[in-house]
């Protein structure tokens, strides 16, 4: 049976409630703001009174005999008006009787002796009902101004402040917490990272029952960093705790410890800890850790009281300092785990690094159908093949195309997804949309044709080069046209052979472009750096060049230089980096040379190809393994369709004779109903 804890004690207000609630005091403020309402209706009240001269009653009546009195108004049990002296008038109240209002025949006396005086005395008589609205109606711009001052500039304060109060408490931490009822990704949502859910399975267990793995004296692990490539699923595996632990998920951003006043970040930190140990055990998700983890001492803002700098150290002091807590586990993701500072990344503080990869074959074949289980797939879907030809694709481009082609099929009204929708769609996500409304020149179309079927004809006739899936010369995202392979396998490691099949199949494209149209443009700028970087590489860092050897000339990342950033200055002499100069021009000047020798045996494999690439626009392999044996393409085109379509709808249709109906015939690959 799982051990029972203790209760907690009774929490106070203002702290926050372990389901993500907040419980604000406002005792004290509503009691301020009846009491200065009472003022404000005390101080007005006083003012309207202190105007007025009070007089008694038998004075009002002998100065209302006089004449005296020039005006009346006659309100509840009470009266107010003007009194006739020397000098002009003088205001006056006075009680008139001690029941709520002034009678019937007490107003009658008032106004005949009024006119017995001889005087024009106006008398008014008001209704005691109103006496509530005309108190309330100089207190309106009070009430509005107070109003405005509460909803605009009180409540502001106190949504910036969080749970501590209104004025200036920005050092609360700015966590989500999140329960296992409150998501719903767990890990069979969790796909093609099979190790790093296994590591990330046992902190859970780890969570839910300690004393199995402290009975030999083993200690839980206090951090936990995801490391992997943008996409490949951290914060994934992070909700999938959040869903297998049956304890407390806070989770924040690294970059919600950042604030514009010094010293908030590390508040917020101890603070976040603190509530951690108040709900212990629990974990704590730090995402994005970079933005306040950062190598300390390098760059010029390397002071003490650097806001980041203090964030950090309160995180440092919090995970191992003196007052630790094994019950809080802090679990962190990031993709520049090399700009971290090392004092993070030690074993005591972050105790397992998990690296989360890019997903392999079998990998991706189980995101696809994790992501595919709430659409409807046809029958001629292939996820297998879809996942061979996606190599480096993550996570996260793998639900993108998913939903791409949801919503390309949904739009063109098919009741299932297709395969040929998961091409498209991988083709966008990869490369962006297919733009076939673009107006291109046909001299411009002829040289994306050869230049296409340069690349095509090379990666068709070298050994160690991809198969080829697809070539098209329709314009997507920057490019013209592009070859689509599609690899066997997924790469780790890079042959000298590939490397060079590669390099070939960039060059292609110009060789065969200045073949046949007899200029060049600059739509080979994408594989003149694709091949010089790859020639680089082979010569700097791969050991690939027998002239250099087997020693690395690259840059060092790991090491910070004194601009603040990574990489030292050149460690290698000017002889040394002539020689690399003149190797990289030579490996790529003696490919050229065989490329060229290549396409001119073949030239006309690059004719027949570039045409069929203007008729038909995509030619996926089977089409190209007929090209590349001297057959002929008989498919019809995409404007052979179009004109065919047109032509069906305009011939009217002629009933059979008798009236008869035969059977519906259709140009499908479904059978044909037998009559009956």
């Amino acid at each position: 049976m799982a051990e029972q804890r203790p209760e907690r004690p009774s929490r106070k207000p203002g702290r926050p409630l372990p389901n993500g609630g907040m419980r604000f005091g406002r005792g004290l403020f509503g009691w301020v703001l009846f009491i200065g309402l009472a003022i404000m209706l005390f101080l007005l009240l006083q003012q309207q009174s202190t105007a007025r001269t009070e007089i008694g009653a038998s004075d009002f009546w002998h100065k209302l005999d006089r004449g005296e009195v020039v005006k009346l108004v006659i309100e509840g049990n009470e009266a107010h008006g003007e009194l006739r002296e020397t000098q002009g008038t003088r205001e006056f109240r006075v009680k008139l009787s001690n029941e709520t209002v002034v009678s019937d025949r007490l107003q009658k006396e008032i106004r005949d002796r009024a006119v017995a005086s001889g005087t024009n005395t106006r008398i008014d008589l008001k209704d005691s009902s109103n006496l509530f609205i005309n108190i309330l109606i100089p207190l309106i711009p009070w009430l509005l101004i107070f109003g405005f001052i509460w909803f605009f500039v009180f409540r502001q304060l106190r949504n910036s402040a969080g749970a501590g109060g209104m004025l200036g408490n920005f050092g609360r931490s700015r966590h989500k917490i999140t329960s296992k009822e409150h998501t719903n990704v767990t890990f069979d949502d969790v796909a093609g990272v099979e190790e790093a859910k296994e590591e990330v399975m046992e902190i859970v267990e780890f969570l839910r029952n300690p004393k199995k793995f402290q009975r030999l004296g083993g200690r839980i692990p206090r951090g936990v960093l995801l490391v992997g490539e943008p996409g490949t699923g951290k914060t994934l595996l992070a909700k999938a705790i959040a869903g297998e632990a049956d304890v407390p998920f806070f989770s924040i951003s690294g970059s919600d410890f950042v604030e514009m006043f010094v010293g908030v970040g590390a508040s917020r930190v101890r603070d976040l800890f603190k509530q951690a140990k108040d709900n212990s055990p629990c974990i704590i998700f730090l995402d994005e850790i970079d933005a306040v983890g950062r190598r300390r001492g390098s760059g010029f803002s390397s002071g003490g009281h650097d806001e980041r700098e203090q964030t950090l150290n309160a995180i440092l002091v919090e995970m191992d300092g003196f007052d630790t807590n094994d019950q809080v586990i802090v679990c962190a993701a990031t993709n520049r785990v090399d700009v971290l500072d090392p004092a993070l990344t030690r074993p005591g503080r972050f105790d397992r690094q998990i690296y989360v990869p890019l997903p392999d074959v079998k990998g991706r074949v189980e995101i696809l159908k994790v992501h595919s289980r709430k659409v409807k797939l046809g029958n001629n879907v292939d996820l297998l093949r879809l996942a061979r030809a996606t190599p480096g694709f993550s996570g996260a481009d793998l639900a993108a195309i998913i939903n791409e082609a949801a919503l390309s099929a949904t739009l063109a009204g098919k009741d299932f997804i297709e395969q040929d929708d998961l091409e498209e769609s991988r083709d966008k996500v990869r490369w962006g949309r297919a733009r076939k409304s673009r107006v291109i020149d046909e001299k411009e179309r002829l040289a994306t044709a050869y230049h296409e079927a340069g690349h095509a004809v090379v990666q068709f006739l070298t050994k160690d080069a991809d198969p080829i899936h697809k070539v098209t010369v329709i314009p997507r995202g920057q490019m013209g046209g592009a070859t689509f392979s599609l690899p066997e396998r997924d790469r780790n490691n890079y042959s000298r052979k590939w490397c060079i099949a590669t390099m070939k199949t960039a060059f292609g494209g110009r060789i065969a472009e200045e073949m046949f149209t007899g200029d060049i443009n600059t739509g080979a700028s994408g594989d003149i750096r694709q091949a010089t970087s790859i020639a680089r590489r082979m010569v700097r860092e791969w050991g690939m060049n027998e002239r250099l050897g087997f020693v690395f000339y690259g840059d060092d990342d790991s090491k910070p230089n004194f601009m603040g950033g990574f990489g030292e200055g050149r460690e290698y002499s000017e002889e040394t980096a002539k020689a690399m100069d003149e190797e990289i021009r030579g490996l790529i000047d003696r490919l050229y040379a065989e490329t060229r020798e290549l396409l001119e045996v073949n030239r006309d494999k690059v004719e027949a190809l570039a045409q069929a690439l203007i008729k038909y626009e995509t030619l996926d392999s089977p089409d190209i393994e007929r090209i590349m044996r001297g057959d002929q393409l008989t498919r019809p085109t995409v404007t052979d369709l179009i004109e065919k379509e047109q032509n069906r709808k305009a011939t009217p249709a002629v009933p059979p004779p008798n009236n008869q109906t035969g059977p519906d015939v259709s140009f499908g690959s479904g059978p044909v109903p037998a009559p009956g």
